[in-house]
């Protein structure tokens, strides 16, 4: 039996644009972890609190489950090249499948605003990476044009093709659990995600795979909030750099999913995302990048705000691996490393000197 039968475009197949021209592409992408809080929950009163570790993809965030259709839809057209635009995780995801695939991949990034641990990535994959001065909205407009000129194809989450790639999360979560959630809490930047899963959410429901509807819970931060505040925002700032996005491409697509699940968008600080950032990995063990934690800020807020969660079940997407940004963590960790001479008896003192 091939193992690329047990590739995330076999396993959904009956759900995807594919036919038997696709090729069954796969870097073991999807299957992700969905993992119940044992602390964070409980604290906030939800006894029922999932997380989707989305950075347990190949490349560390969910970009893979969009890029594997992407990827494979470029393959079947012949095409040699792929491009993108990206604030780093896409930047990634392009550049490993088209490694693995032998496709060349172009990658435009904001020279300023990407995290190493992300760039790295590309590098090693082989991409060829150009930074501009200036923000990812301007990185997509260039990259829109490249290809209306050059024979490539883009794979941003403008491509059809990754949002059906990115629904299959939401199909995962209603298999582990056995029912749809009450509430799906989501990051959203340039608003691919939130789109993604619920038209996998709508597409299980009418197949019969679902009895109902989560509510989609889409979170932004505050200074990088354009669909929040209703108008594009020409300087996003935050330190999610993921979600550091001004006008999202798929704009329309996230708010008929506010609307449609009688759901809202709303925004976050950055002081809220790094605090529960820190209670991920402090109370749960979860090491996610930041951008990620804006989907528990933002259920935070709404707990906090007086939200009754007490007989809800919900799913935070945790949307990428917090190696994506070490600098993040090394920052607001509040430890440093504790050097002293290779002696038992100093090191005992140094223990029992600590609180």
């Amino acid at each position: 039996m091939s193992f690329n039968n047990k590739s995330l475009i076999n396993k959904y197949k009956d759900y995807l644009p594919i036919s038997n021209k696709t090729p069954n592409i796969t870097l073991g992408e999807g299957g992700t972890p969905l993992v119940r809080s044992m602390n964070l929950g409980p604290s906030l009163g939800c006894q029922r609190l999932f997380f989707k570790l989305e950075g347990c993809n190949p490349t560390g965030s969910f970009k893979d489950r969009g890029m594997v259709v992407a990827v494979a839809k470029a393959l079947e057209k012949k095409k040699k090249k792929i491009v993108c635009a990206s604030t780093g995780n896409t930047s990634a995801s392009a550049s490993a499948y088209a490694a693995r695939y032998g496709l060349d991949s172009i990658i435009i990034v904001p020279s300023e605003e990407i995290a190493l641990g992300k760039i790295v990535q590309a590098m090693a994959y082989g991409a060829k990476i150009i930074g501009i001065n200036g923000n990812f909205d301007q990185a997509l407009s260039i990259v829109r044009n490249i290809v209306e000129i050059m024979d490539i194809e883009l794979v941003n989450s403008i491509n059809p093709y990754r949002i059906e790639g990115q629904k299959t999360a939401s199909f995962e979560i209603i298999d582990d659990l056995g029912i749809q959630p009450d509430f799906l809490s989501i990051p959203v930047g340039n608003a691919g995600n939130i789109t993604a899963y619920w038209k996998g959410f709508k597409e299980y429901f009418e197949s019969g795979k679902s009895t109902g509807l989560p509510k989609m819970m889409g979170f932004q931060a505050e200074g990088a909030a354009p669909i929040v505040k209703g108008e594009i925002i020409q300087d996003p700032k935050t330190v999610a750099s993921a979600i550091k996005i001004g006008n999202p491409a798929s704009w329309t697509g996230a708010l008929e999913a506010r609307d449609e699940s009688e759901g809202l968008i709303d925004s976050v600080s950055d002081d809220q995302i790094i605090n529960a950032y820190m209670k991920l990995t402090r109370l749960e063990g979860i090491f996610c990048e930041p951008a990620s934690a804006t989907s528990v800020a933002g259920l935070i807020n709404l707990v906090n705000n007086g939200l009754d969660m007490s007989e809800k079940t919900i799913v935070c997407v945790l949307t990428g691996n917090g190696l994506k940004d070490p600098e993040t963590s090394q920052k607001n960790s509040g430890f440093s490393i504790q050097t002293v001479d290779p002696n038992l008896h100093e090191i005992l003192k140094l223990l029992k000197n600590q609180k």
